[in-house]
């Protein structure tokens, strides 16, 4: 597992029972730069959520907390990261969005994020 793998949480939300909050808290806690974006103000941690769609250099992993019914809205800003993967935790599973992301040269993973990190995979 390398450190500071640049990762953009979509779908971050301030409530501590979510877990993309829980996976913003773990990728700090392991030394990663995050930028959580959602739809909502608010903070994990002492990050702002940032809700437009800025213009990231150098991401390696999108991890995604939107489900399927509502990532339309978010492909074209993912694959304009050009992120090395693209994580798609449980109940965002998208065969035609992962295909397109493949298509464009990204790695897709079926995966839990807070698993990854905890076993050390990520």
């Amino acid at each position: 597992m390398s450190k500071n793998k640049t990762t953009v949480v979509i779908g971050a939300s301030p409530s501590p029972d979510r877990y993309s909050y829980k996976a913003t808290i773990s990728l700090l806690n392991y030394g990663h730069k995050v930028y959580p974006v959602g739809l909502r103000n608010g903070k994990i941690h002492d990050l702002d959520i940032i809700t437009d769609k800025p213009a990231l250099k150098d991401v390696d992993t999108v991890t995604l907390y939107v489900g399927p019914a509502n990532q339309h809205a978010w492909i074209d800003y993912i694959l304009s990261l050009k992120p090395k993967r693209i994580i798609f935790n449980p109940g965002t599973e998208n065969n035609e969005f992962e295909k397109l992301a493949q298509s464009e040269g990204i790695e897709t993973l079926r995966a839990c994020t807070l698993v990854m990190l905890a076993i050390k995979e990520y």
